[in-house]
């Protein structure tokens, strides 16, 4: 399974105007209500803000991959943000996050789910990605970095 394969143009968001982790939620969630799928944007927010409560998902390097289960989802999602400046997420290593993997599953997926997570920490591990992530110039070059077409 690819990254690529859950992630659509319109769930790709190049710069984040947020400048707070609850902010951040908020904002990718409801680029994924934007988008035209049927969520509920309190619900998954409250979701992912318990799943926050039991550790951060800022895991460090700049990266934070939040996450949780949404009932009513009928497959994996995934929500890319990007943040030039970088936002104060809670890292555990206390550095500001300015790539963010947002990942919504179905209750069921469980371990989809974990698969899904696992790549994306796998890729995010290599340095010259991050580099490039970050320094992409403008979402076209974000959604080729990527894979998206």
């Amino acid at each position: 399974m690819n990254i690529s394969d859950s992630l659509a143009k319109d769930l790709v968001i190049y710069e984040l105007e947020s400048s707070d982790k609850s902010g951040v939620l908020r904002e990718m969630v409801s680029a994924l209500k934007a988008s035209g799928l049927d969520v509920d944007v309190e619900k998954a927010l409250k979701v992912l803000k318990d799943r926050e409560k039991l550790g951060t998902t800022g895991i460090g390097d700049g990266i934070a991959i939040p996450h949780g289960k949404l009932e009513g989802l009928d497959e994996i999602v995934v929500i890319v943000g990007r943040s030039g400046e970088g936002i104060d997420f809670e890292s555990l290593d206390m550095q500001p996050c300015r790539i963010f993997f947002m990942v919504l599953a179905p209750e069921q997926g469980a371990g989809a789910h974990l698969k899904v997570l696992a790549q994306i920490s796998r890729q995010l591990k290599d340095p010259v990605y991050r580099q490039e992530f970050i320094g992409t110039g403008d979402k076209e070059e974000l959604l080729k970095l990527l894979g998206v077409e």
